[in-house]
């Protein structure tokens, strides 16, 4: 950093620091409580202070694999709690040893979407063991895991929405 520059990062004026309720509020939203301290250490650091070791560490396939069982078995329970009473389908989750499958069962009816960990990318097959897509990862030059389908990158939702809808709202 030239003289010049030092002496501008120097005279800007410091930024205030959150108030109590402000803290509180971004404990909250985020389930994590920070201190003074490691808010004034971030603040000073600034973004070349950016932890990518860590961040990069959990952009990994069985880091996103697990992310992903995690939250379609959320999807699971909430399109069950949506059916009709008294019910005649029902969605189940499957797991096994780097794998996970959502299955569809009605009276004469039975389908299913598998998740597996593979060496390069996660796998989304039908229930006739059909690749649907492919799921890779990416992290990027602002330091964020991207999940990509087809070339395009996806968050996770729309990775679930791609893999679960049909069974879900078509299946039946």
């Amino acid at each position: 950093m030239s003289t010049e520059n030092k002496n501008e990062a120097a005279n800007e004026p410091a930024k205030p620091e959150a108030t109590s309720a402000q803290a509180t509020t971004d404990q909250a939203a985020t389930g994590q409580a920070t201190t003074g301290n490691e808010n004034n250490r971030k603040a000073a650091n600034g973004p070349s202070g950016f932890d990518w070791v860590t961040e990069r560490s959990s952009c990994t396939l069985p880091k996103v694999f697990n992310t992903l069982r995690l939250q379609v078995e959320e999807d699971v329970k909430t399109r069950n709690s949506l059916r009709p009473n008294p019910p005649a389908y029902e969605f189940l989750v499957t797991n096994d040893t780097g794998e996970f499958a959502v299955l569809l069962k009605a009276k004469e009816l039975q389908k299913s979407v598998a998740f597996s960990l593979a060496e390069n990318a996660i796998l989304v097959r039908d229930d006739q063991g059909k690749p649907m897509f492919e799921v890779t990862l990416t992290f990027d030059d602002s330091g964020k895991c991207r999940l990509n389908v087809n070339a395009q990158e996806r968050e996770f939702w729309q990775v679930r929405r791609l893999a679960l809808e049909d069974l879900m709202y078509r299946g039946l």
